[in-house]
């Protein structure tokens, strides 16, 4: 894939930091500072991102230039905040897709639920790391909490952690070496701590989450690659306030694979699951094989999915009218039903 560019005398690059239009790479001639000026793209899914594998300029020019990018293996991809909802890539060519949860908070299941759905869509190996175990001290309780968020999780490697004690470090350090982790979650969740505590040196600036509220100080403010003692690398992140999807349907399907597995046994294909006669998904709950936090998550999930694909789809806007209006119809049909007047 890079002989082409070999062939023009350029280097083979992995960008380990972005910085205002210049970003840090790692040659086989050590690391490189290089200009993106060439790589800027109309396209906000294809600004360089750390991860990414480039061909950048060899020694000796002044100034140095990123003059291709890769194709990118995988990609975590959130929505930004953009009423034109654009994508925002946060990490490239991951092979595990690392959330952090503290358990200095209250785990809410339904955020679990939303990064795994991201993390699936990047086609890397979710892993969901359950920080600050050392402020659940009652191993009853702890293990309850690991027990929720693999509910939330099913499919993915759950493993409680503490940076501060080493507790489950070991485990969770050799899950992760070889390839290349990026570690994702909210902040105040940990993650630079458990990134040095992995690295094992103070490689990233750490602060105490606020008192008042638990939340973190966005101490990370870029995207940071480090080399891991036992092979491999970890992309350390900035902390999210929120996360929102972007196309992220299979995701989504893969995290509530038991609904969509249930679905395919509804009397009806359409089946909202919302009152239809023969729906499997209701069956389920009301036989209490199904928690009704998972369909209403779900629910949540696929609606958002679909109004940000609609955005861009003329095709999956078209679908969504036609069934606001269907079900517009079988509303007003039902009410004249109840108020006992013909259909």
């Amino acid at each position: 894939m890079f002989a082409p560019y070999r062939e023009r005398g350029l280097l083979a690059g992995r960008v380990v930091r972005v910085d205002r239009g210049l970003c840090d790479l790692v040659t086989v001639g050590g690391t490189v500072r290089a200009d993106t000026e060439f790589v800027v793209p109309r396209d906000p899914m294809r600004v360089v991102c750390t991860g990414d594998w480039a061909a950048v300029d060899p020694e000796g020019a002044d100034p140095r230039y990123v003059r291709q990018l890769l194709p990118r293996r995988t990609a975590f991809v959130r929505s930004t905040s953009s009423k034109r909802s654009e994508g925002q890539v946060l990490a490239a060519n991951v092979d595990q897709a690392v959330i952090a949860v503290s358990l200095g908070n209250d785990l809410d299941l339904g955020r679990v639920e939303r990064f795994m759905a991201l993390a699936w869509e990047s086609g890397a190996q979710p892993v969901l790391a359950l920080t600050k175990a050392d402020l659940v001290p009652d191993a009853a309780v702890l293990a309850h909490l690991v027990q929720d968020a693999q509910s939330a999780a099913p499919g993915v490697p759950v493993h409680a952690v503490s940076a501060g004690t080493g507790y489950g470090l070991a485990e969770f350090g050799a899950l992760v070496t070889g390839g290349t982790a990026a570690l994702l979650g909210q902040s105040g969740a940990g993650k630079s701590t458990l990134a040095n505590a992995l690295h094992g040196a103070q490689a990233m600036e750490v602060q105490a989450v606020r008192d008042a509220d638990g939340k973190g100080r966005h101490t990370t403010t870029t995207r940071n690659l480090l080399l891991l003692p036992g092979g491999g690398v970890l992309i350390d992140t900035p902390g999210l306030r929120g996360v929102g999807l972007f196309d992220a349907g299979d995701g989504v399907g893969q995290v509530f694979a038991e609904i969509e597995e249930l679905a395919a046994d509804c009397r009806f294909q359409d089946c909202a699951h919302e009152g239809e006669p023969g729906c499997a998904v209701l069956a389920a709950i009301d036989a209490g094989e199904l928690p009704e936090r998972r369909l209403d998550s779900y629910r949540k999930l696929v609606r958002e999915n679909q109004r940000i694909v609609a955005k861009t789809d003329a095709r999956v806007r078209a679908e969504l009218r036609r069934e606001f209006k269907r079900r517009g119809a079988e509303g007003r049909a039902a009410m004249r039903v109840k108020k006992g007047l013909q259909p």
